[in-house]
């Protein structure tokens, strides 16, 4: 009798590899949903950060210019500047005809100086309502914002500033240190007036002081101890001799003297440019070319504290601050840009990566906005505020 050996073949059934597959599907699934999640997450986060960084970048250049509005300037300044053609700021000192402007009608004029009696005047604070681009129709034209004051890291007041002929100024190193240098070693801490890090270069702007006489104009070149002020420079302050509050016109009729001394203004203005995508907060200093602060800033508007003095009463969040349609009732129509007391940013936003999108979400979408208020104390100098 013969004996047959029977052997069974162990194995998953067809149903049991069906429910293994669905389960082990369901645990992958579970397992890269929940990785997606934290990569999201993750991503956002350091987003977010990166929005937080740049954006207190942004803010703290911004308030600390606004906060020095006016500094090294006379109590309540308003210097008054060449008129014959209307002087701007807001263009650069590229040597290019007409040069190149950012700010005002079509961006081809710059914007126009305060006036009074149909002279420009300088301040230490220049509003701009509804000079800045429109992001979005239906918060309409962006603000922009310039802030004067003068540049205490270059001590160009230690030299002796002569008037040489019509459009130069020779700049002499005195034996002794005058009055009004402000360096704290006296004539020895004076940087060479072309110096290569913080000498003037054409765009600078220079505040000159001949006796109680004083003149604002624009470097358009610069040789050795000698500066060149010529006329058609970007901001139409270089003006000719017929015109007074120019410093062709001081050297052709000196009222006193041609010689006295002069330091360097910094004029910087804060605009939103829309021209790239995303737009960007930028800041021009005098007459050079604008550079990005920050990215993807998409809104800014500003209002303004003013005092009266005369009637010793405020006029609070002002938009257009001395027009007629001021923003405030009518509180402040007539007063000047120096009785400025308090900067009041309303509204700086700044987005993320707009509309960016990672697997299949869109969730790039970010905000952060400003709201604050910054003192302009070396603007009026008077000591009452607006509650």
């Amino acid at each position: 009798m013969s004996e047959q050996a029977s052997k069974r073949e162990k194995g998953y059934s067809l149903l049991e590899m069906t429910v293994s597959l669905a389960l082990g599907a369901i645990v992958l699934g579970a397992a890269v949903q929940i990785y997606i999640q934290g990569v999201q997450a993750t991503w956002a986060t350091t987003q977010r950060a990166e929005l937080q960084g740049d954006f207190r970048a942004a803010s703290n250049m911004l308030t600390k210019d606004l906060g020095l509005a006016a500094a090294g300037l006379s109590p309540g300044t308003a210097i008054a500047l060449p008129s014959a053609t209307s002087p701007v700021y807001g263009c650069a000192q590229t040597g290019a005809t007409p040069a190149p402007c950012y700010l005002g009608s079509a961006n081809t004029v710059g914007v126009n100086f305060p006036t009074q009696s149909g002279v420009a005047y300088l301040y230490g604070l220049l509003p701009g309502y509804d000079d800045g681009p429109i992001l979005l129709a239906a918060q309409g034209p962006t603000d922009v914002v310039t802030t004067v004051y003068t540049d205490n890291n270059f001590y160009l007041d230690c030299y002796t500033a002569e008037i040489t002929d019509a459009t130069h100024v020779t700049f002499v190193l005195p034996g002794t240190t005058s009055a009004n240098c402000t360096s704290p070693t006296g004539n020895a801490g004076a940087q060479a007036v072309n110096d290569s890090v913080v000498g003037l270069t054409a765009g600078d702007l220079v505040l000159f002081t001949f006796g109680s006489q004083n003149i604002v104009a624009e470097v358009t070149a610069i040789s050795g101890n000698a500066a060149t002020f010529a006329t058609n420079d970007a901001l139409n302050l270089n003006q000719g001799a017929a015109v007074v509050n120019s410093l062709a016109n001081k050297y052709a009729a000196p009222s006193n003297s041609v010689t006295g001394y002069g330091t360097r203004l910094l004029l910087i203005t804060y605009y939103l440019d829309n021209t790239p995508n995303p737009s960007r907060l930028m800041q021009q200093v005098s007459g050079h070319t604008p550079v990005p602060v920050a990215e993807n800033v998409v809104y800014l508007k500003l209002t303004y504290d003013l005092f009266n003095d005369s009637t010793n009463s405020p006029a609070v969040a002002c938009s257009n601050p001395g027009a007629v349609s001021d923003g405030c009732g009518g509180a402040s129509t007539g007063l000047l840009p120096n009785q400025i007391t308090k900067i009041n940013i309303q509204n700086m936003a700044m987005d993320s990566t707009i509309m960016s999108s990672q697997f299949g979400q869109l969730n790039g979408y970010q905000r952060m906005d400003l709201q604050t208020s910054v003192c302009a104390r070396n603007l009026t100098y008077v000591n009452n505020y607006p509650n």
